[in-house]
């Protein structure tokens, strides 16, 4: 029985790897391994000839080159919603921080060491007011990014009292129908910006959202005495547009969770060290659900969650023999010419599935018997072909 090699980067919560049965051999020093499953560390995929698949435990993949993993014939996964809870709950933290003056009110208290009862309750009533804050209940808060997170906080805001806007341009339809009847879903960034006194962002980090709050048709929308949270990716966020936003005080402050040089020390600014997934649950979960990902793409090829192939899915029959997985650019033809090739080696399909995001293809084969590595390699050949692969099931039929 074929043993496939993992790769392990950072630390993995334990809940996941114990999912890796004795079909994988998983351990950090891998050196060539087959899949990879990865926190935050950059992955170098020239370094892994016979990798297969990454799977990122956490939903942002900037940390992995994803146009050239596939090009390689590489898929790549995250772990949407499995940290989900965790940022939601930090962000109402951070923003009850900031309105209630809590860092401040804290360090205020600490000061206090050394007095008696009677001293400290003078001080306090003396010096309270300094602290005093504002509630959210009746503020409106504009979401920006309306996947698993961004919909969890949009929701999370009606029940802290108030009026919630949304606003992503390409929304999934998945996301949008967990997002409540009471969330408003802003036409336009403008529309959002002008009415929000508190700003959440939470999209992925891609080429289209790098340095997205910006001046320019972002920050000269937004409403005076505005509060801008970011908990999605530090890049996102131009520092210097922020800056001097809150110079001109039409922001009246940041909350990030990404600590800079620009933004440490700054009176305006509630900087947090990148806890948004940071919470035991967090971790567990997405491990878990990467680790799931990365086995049932290596034992049976299925794709759940991936980020650069089309996501699909289906079981196989005991009588299946071989399961064949071609991953192609989507140009037409495809399906006809593996058909081809496979029916002119007398191969019998007992079963074809594919699927296309726009960019890739790719195609499940079932067969009653053995794909020879000679046919194989005749569709590798193929143009437009990135990878093919030739999964025995005889042996776990017969298992079952």
């Amino acid at each position: 029985m074929k043993q496939f090699k993992i790769k392990t980067i950072n630390a993995i919560a334990k809940e996941g790897l114990r999912l890796f049965d004795t079909r994988f051999v998983v351990h950090p020093d891998e050196a060539n391994p087959e899949g990879i499953v990865v926190r935050s560390s950059k992955v170098d995929l020239g370094q892994y000839p016979d990798l297969l698949a990454v799977a990122r435990a956490g939903a942002g993949v900037n940390n992995i080159p994803v146009e050239e993993a596939t090009e390689k014939g590489i898929c790549v996964f995250n772990t949407p919603g499995a940290n989900a809870n965790a940022v939601v709950e930090l962000v109402y933290t951070s923003l009850g921080i900031w309105l209630r003056n809590v860092e401040k009110s804290i360090e205020f208290c600490q000061g206090l060491t050394g007095m008696n009862d009677e001293e400290i309750n003078k001080e306090v009533e003396a010096r309270k007011k300094k602290f005093k804050g504002e509630e959210m209940s009746g503020k409106t808060l504009a979401v920006f990014g309306l996947g698993k997170i961004g919909v969890g906080v949009a929701n999370a805001g009606l029940h802290h009292g108030m009026r919630v806007l949304g606003f992503d341009p390409f929304p999934a339809l998945d996301n949008i129908h967990h997002l409540a009847p009471e969330v408003t879903l802003a036409r336009s960034r403008k529309e959002a910006l002008a009415e929000a006194d508190f700003i959440s962002i939470h999209m992925p980090l891609n080429k289209n959202t790098r340095g997205y709050v910006t001046e320019k048709d972002f920050l000269e929308f937004v409403k005076d005495g505005a509060v801008l949270i970011n908990y999605a990716r530090g890049p996102i966020v131009d520092e210097d547009a922020v800056l001097a936003t809150l110079a001109c005080g039409r922001l009246r402050g940041h909350i990030s969770d990404f600590p800079s040089v620009k933004f440490l020390g700054h009176d305006k600014i509630l900087v947090t060290p990148h806890l948004g997934a940071s919470t035991s649950e967090s971790e567990e979960n997405c491990a878990t659900m990467a680790v799931k990902e990365l086995k049932n793409y290596l034992e049976f090829g299925n794709i759940v969650h991936s980020v650069n192939f089309p996501n699909i899915e289906t079981i196989p029959t005991v009588d299946v023999h071989t399961r064949l997985t071609v991953i192609n650019r989507d140009q037409p033809g495809m399906i006809g010419m593996i058909s081809n090739i496979l029916g002119a080696e007398h191969i019998n399909i007992m079963n074809y599935t594919n699927k296309s995001n726009g960019t890739v293809g790719y195609n499940i084969i079932d067969c009653s018997g053995p794909v020879p590595a000679g046919v194989q390699a005749k569709i590798a050949e193929q143009e437009g072909v990135l990878r093919v692969r030739v999964i025995p099931l005889e042996i776990r039929g017969k298992q079952g």
